[in-house]
């Protein structure tokens, strides 16, 4: 599908890939529809770029509703926004837990069920899902953002299906340590076992290419990751001994403690 000329709706602009994946969209001729919770920060990069913002919390349904109604126009959907979700479940209130699922796998979900039926109506559109590589392997003190990237990759695979024959594509994209921007470059680790990062012009790459072949997944992540969570997915108790051998126990936890804010 060409991106040049059609209404995109980008969710989590504010923060992450989400501005590099804005002005790689707005180069390549979009007329953008941005959202975001946080307000000034929006507001810059609507005016940087010409972009029409929408005020928008994905952690409350109602705002989820309201912002498919204020885009019925959409002719892609970029599900981009996540909370980074790190720690053992146990450190987490039943409020953090809802919060999590409810901006990490309801939104999309959500989104996609509101704006899907005008795409298929007039037999054209386009949705990118963006997971990670954490849909795939799952890691210690990981297991909410591994249960919503997880459900994620489900629904996108699946649904993909049920769009088939309609005009309207689905693609899941999954980054994995992205550096410069993003959740992970944020806390100031280094990947564990000399793992490879990709920048977030890379993401966007992934991200454009998506939809202008309607791909169903693409894994942005070096070779060694995209081989490793290949392997976790078949062979995870495996996959657990290696992560251990791997040193990975001290980089999550420098993790966890960077992002414990973000809950």
């Amino acid at each position: 599908m060409r991106i040049t000329g059609s209404t995109v709706l980008l969710t989590g602009v504010t923060g992450g890939i989400g501005l590099t994946l804005a002005r790689t969209l707005t180069a390549k001729g979009a007329k953008l529809v941005i959202t975001g919770r946080r307000e000034e920060a929006l507001k810059a990069v609507a005016d940087e770029l010409g972009a029409r913002a929408v005020l928008a919390d994905l952690a409350d349904p109602d705002d989820v509703t309201r912002l498919a109604e204020a885009c019925p126009e959409t002719d892609i959907l970029i599900a981009n926004a996540a909370l980074p979700s790190s720690g053992d479940l146990l450190d987490y209130t039943p409020e953090q837990v809802d919060r999590s699922l409810a901006v990490n796998l309801r939104a999309p979900v959500m989104l996609t069920r509101l704006l899907a039926p005008r795409m298929v109506e007039v037999g054209r559109g386009h949705i990118v899902l963006v997971g990670s590589i954490s849909g795939k392997a799952a890691t210690k003190s990981s297991s909410l953002y591994n249960a919503s990237k997880f459900g994620l990759r489900g629904f996108a695979l699946a649904f993909r299906q049920d769009l088939r024959g309609t005009g309207v594509g689905l693609s899941l994209v999954q980054p994995g340590y992205v550096r410069d921007a993003g959740m992970f470059a944020a806390t100031g680790s280094t990947p564990p076992g000399g793992v490879r990062t990709v920048s977030p012009e890379d993401v966007a790459r992934g991200v454009t290419r998506a939809v202008e072949r309607d791909l169903c997944e693409v894994n942005v992540a070096p070779f060694e990751l995209r081989l490793l969570s290949a392997i976790a997915g078949q062979f995870p108790a495996f996959s657990e001994k290696v992560q251990r051998r791997a040193g990975v126990d001290g980089t999550v936890s420098r993790i966890v403690e960077a992002q414990r804010g973000s809950r």
